[in-house]
């Protein structure tokens, strides 16, 4: 399994980035709220970043697996989405994460990756 970095399609990862970007606003928002957040520009510097890391390591698990349709992209993402919850859970048995705030969080990776997966797949 050869991953051919230059044929990635940057404009799926451009477009992915800003997804995840748009959709974590609505979504913290919403669930969150802005009295719970932390103060200072440093998330939402981390926030950019994770998002198109996040955008580039789906545009290459959809590549190295030739799921080159919008059903493959979901699959890939579906997956990536559930093995992030598992440790969410596994965090959550330790006490190291709250009920509320691991149902939070493993909402927000299974639908934003399986959105990743759908993007990248279609696009590909």
């Amino acid at each position: 399994m050869l991953i051919d970095i230059s044929s990635l399609n940057y404009w799926a990862i451009l477009a992915g980035g800003i997804l995840y970007m748009i959709y974590g606003g609505v979504y913290y928002t919403v669930l969150v709220g802005k009295k719970n957040q932390s103060t200072g520009p440093l998330k939402y510097v981390v926030s950019v970043i994770v998002a198109f890391i996040s955008s580039i390591f789906i545009g290459v698990l959809v590549q190295a697996t030739s799921s080159s349709s919008l059903l493959g992209g979901v699959a890939v993402g579906s997956i990536v989405g559930f093995l992030i919850s598992i440790v969410y859970l596994k965090n959550t048995l330790f006490g190291l994460v709250s009920a509320k705030n691991c149902a939070i969080a493993i909402g927000d990776h299974l639908i934003i990756f399986t959105l990743l997966g759908a993007l990248h797949g279609f696009l590909n």
